[in-house]
C-alpha cells in the first residue's frame, strides 16, 4: 500500500521544517542549550506546532526518543480520565535517561480539554516538573487555563506563506516522480488557505486519481468553485459591466456549489485581487454579511445574487 506521503516527508530536523521561522529559531535556541521548558504552541491546524515540538524532543533526547516521548491527541478523550491514566502514568513511569535529560509529553489539540481536566494537569506539571515537560499544542490559546499558561513557554503560529508552501510541494512532487505545474501548485496552495497538511494531502489525492498535477485536476478533486470564475466576476464589475459579474456566479451555481462554498471563494479570491484596499474591505462586508445569511439558513441564489449586486454598486462607486 503506498505510504501516505503526509507522514512520508513530515519533518525529523529543524532544517527540513518550513515556515514560522521565528518560532522555529527560538526552539533551536532550546535545543542548542539543552534546554526544555514547559511549552504552548498556538496557531491554526497544518501550521507545524506538533512537528517542530517532535524535532526538539528528537533533538533533547537523541537516541532516547521512542521510550521519552509520547503524544496524545486530547480530542480523542477530554476529560479527566485522561490526565489520570495515560499523562500521570507516563510522568510516574520510569524511564533511564541521561543525566539533565527529562522526559516529553506532547498533548495535541489541548484546548479541547475540559477545564476540571486542565486542572488535574496543572497539578501534575507541578508533581512531575523534575523529570517531566509538557508540550502543548492548540488551535486557541485562550481556551487553556491560565495557571497553565504562566507555567508554559508561549509561542504563537501563522499559517504556512504561499512562497513556503510551493518550495515543500516542489519537493515532495520531485521526489515523488509526479508530474506537474505552477497552475497546479498555485491551485494546491489557494485551496490549502495556509494549512500544509491539507496541501499535501490534496496533491496525493490529484495525483492518485488524476496522475498529473495542474489547475484543473486539483480543483476537480477538491470539488471547489474555480477561482478563476470569481476573479472574472470581480474583475467585470470594477469594468462596471452588470452581465459580466452577474454570469460567471450563476454558472458556479449551475453546477451545483453550495452557496457556502461559493462564499467561500468569493472572500479569498477577493482578498488577492489588485484593488483599491477601501473597496476590498466594502466587498469583504458584503461577503460577511452574506456569509452570515446564508448561515441561518438562507441557502439560496437570491442571497448570491444580493450580494453580487451590492459587490457591483461597491466598484463602481469606487
Amino acid at each position: 500500500m503506498p505510504e501516505i506521503w503526509l507522514e512520508k516527508y513530515r519533518p525529523v530536523k529543524f532544517e527540513d521544517v518550513v515556515g514560522n521561522a521565528g518560532a522555529v529559531s527560538i526552539l533551536r535556541s532550546h535545543a542548542a542549550a539543552g534546554t526544555f521548558p514547559h511549552l504552548l504552541l498556538s496557531g491554526p491546524p497544518g501550521c507545524g506546532k506538533t512537528t517542530v515540538v517532535h524535532c526538539l524532543a528528537r533533538e533533547h533526547l537523541g537516541s532516547f526518543y521512542e521510550q521519552g516521548c509520547i503524544e496524545l491527541n486530547a480530542s480523542d478523550d477530554r476529560g479527566i480520565d485522561v490526565v489520570r491514566e495515560k499523562i500521570k502514568g507516563f510522568a510516574q513511569q520510569k524511564v533511564s535517561l541521561p543525566e539533565g535529560k527529562l522526559k516529553v509529553i506532547i498533548l495535541d489539540e489541548a484546548d479541547s480539554m475540559t477545564q476540571a481536566a486542565q486542572q488535574a494537569m496543572r497539578r501534575t506539571m507541578e508533581i512531575f516538573s523534575q523529570t517531566t515537560r509538557f508540550a502543548l499544542a492548540c488551535n486557541i490559546s485562550s481556551k487553556i487555563i491560565e495557571p497553565i499558561q504562566s507555567r508554559c513557554a508561549i509561542l504563537r503560529f501563522g499559517r504556512i506563506s504561499d512562497e513556503d508552501m510551493i518550495q515543500r510541494l516542489k519537493f515532495v512532487l520531485e521526489k515523488e516522480g509526479a508530474p506537474y505545474d505552477q497552475s497546479g501548485l498555485e491551485a494546491l496552495v489557494f485551496s490549502a488557505e495556509g494549512d500544509m497538511r491539507n496541501a499535501l494531502n490534496g496533491a496525493q489525492s490529484t495525483f492518485n486519481a488524476f496522475g498529473e498535477i495542474n489547475r484543473s485536476t486539483v480543483f476537480r478533486m477538491n470539488d471547489q468553485p474555480q477561482p478563476e470564475k470569481i476573479r472574472s466576476c470581480l474583475d467585470a464589475s470594477l469594468k462596471k459591466d452588470m452581465k459580466g459579474t452577474f454570469a460567471p456566479m450563476h454558472e458556479i451555481w449551475q453546477q451545483g456549489y453550495s452557496a457556502t462554498d461559493i462564499i467561500s471563494t468569493f472572500s479569498r479570491v477577493a482578498k488577492q485581487m489588485d484593488a483599491p484596499e477601501h473597496v476590498k474591505l466594502e466587498w469583504l462586508k458584503e461577503i460577511g454579511l452574506t456569509h452570515a445569511r446564508v448561515t441561518a439558513g438562507a441557502q439560496n441564489l437570491l442571497q448570491l445574487d444580493a450580494m453580487v449586486a451590492k459587490i457591483l454598486l461597491v466598484s463602481q462607486k469606487g
